[in-house]
């Protein structure tokens, strides 16, 4: 098959994948999808008793952070860390374009991550998720954010790291949605000695590709992920850090965090940010086309 025409059918493949089309995956596609997956489970064997013989004599664990370095590579991941991540006392703000910036950013970092309360009902993905102390909230419950607050000091000060991706979806690599501030409260006032370091995550021309978006299920973006030949480049840009108090409230540091992650993103793509095509919508995602408004802050 010539090089234009596998291009164009990767776009149809991923067009397909955006309006929730199930992707059928080719003999050898099959073969790497399994084959990796044989191997993340054989990292979990590896990784998760060495965690609970760590927590079992009260040391600290490293091993969620090397299983999820390890989980990025067997995906297809080769991961690059860009500047230099604080390793204590730090709230990381990144922009969102798939699963695997999870796997990355935990495993460069160590991090802890704010997810939604669905993911944590998830019997296996929300157990492995809370290995790596994950924090889950609830959206919708307005009246909870007290106790969620809370638990993101708690988190800070057990793991002296937490991540949000206050976009509050993924994108496509090439675009980035305001900044959602409902999980910056708990720097309304910063916790002492706290820093925001802005990160962001660069799929280079795989981005569009990998990225989860539009209609698509979580797991046919997993397959279409764990399926692909080639490995792709991904580098975790560690911006400059700033201190809170400069940008007092939430509305301010969210500002200040997307003007970096912006400016960064610019700086690589060469080119200005697009405007997304998908607007988020309470079921799933609406194309601008179809006259979707674009989502408020």
């Amino acid at each position: 098959m010539h090089s234009s025409a596998r291009t164009e059918r990767a776009r149809r493949r991923r067009e397909e994948a955006t309006q929730g089309l199930p992707t059928r995956l080719t003999g050898a596609e099959q073969v790497r999808l399994w084959f990796r997956i044989a191997r993340l489970v054989l990292a979990l064997l590896v990784h998760v008793p060495l965690h609970y013989l760590f927590r079992l004599v009260r040391l600290p664990s490293p091993w969620p952070r090397l299983f999820l370095g390890s989980a990025a590579r067997i995906a297809g991941a080769k991961v690059k860390r860009v500047g230099t991540p604080l390793k204590r006392d730090v709230f990381y703000v990144s922009n969102h374009l798939s699963w695997i910036d999870i796997l990355a950013l935990g495993g460069a970092s160590g991090t802890a991550f704010v997810a939604k309360a669905e993911i944590g009902a998830s019997p296996l993905v929300g157990w492995l998720a809370s290995l790596n102390r994950t924090v889950y909230v609830k959206r919708e419950n307005r009246m909870g954010v007290a106790e969620q607050i809370n638990q993101l000091r708690e988190a800070l000060a057990e793991t002296w790291a937490v991540t949000i991706f206050p976009e509050g979806t993924t994108t496509d690599g090439k675009s980035l949605l305001p900044f959602k501030t409902p999980m910056l409260r708990v720097l309304e006032p910063p916790p002492p000695g706290v820093m925001v370091q802005p990160v962001m995550l660069d799929y280079g021309t795989a981005g569009e590709d990998i990225a989860w978006i539009g209609q698509e299920r979580g797991l046919n973006n997993a397959k279409r992920v764990l399926a692909r030949k080639r490995r792709f480049r991904l580098r975790v840009h560690f911006l400059e850090p700033f201190d809170p108090r400069d940008f007092p409230g939430r509305k301010a540091i969210a500002a200040e965090s997307r003007r970096r992650i912006e400016a960064a993103m610019v700086r690589t793509l060469g080119h200005p940010l697009r405007p997304f095509r998908f607007a988020e919508d309470p079921i799933g995602y609406k194309t601008l086309a179809q006259g979707a408004s674009e989502p408020s802050v």
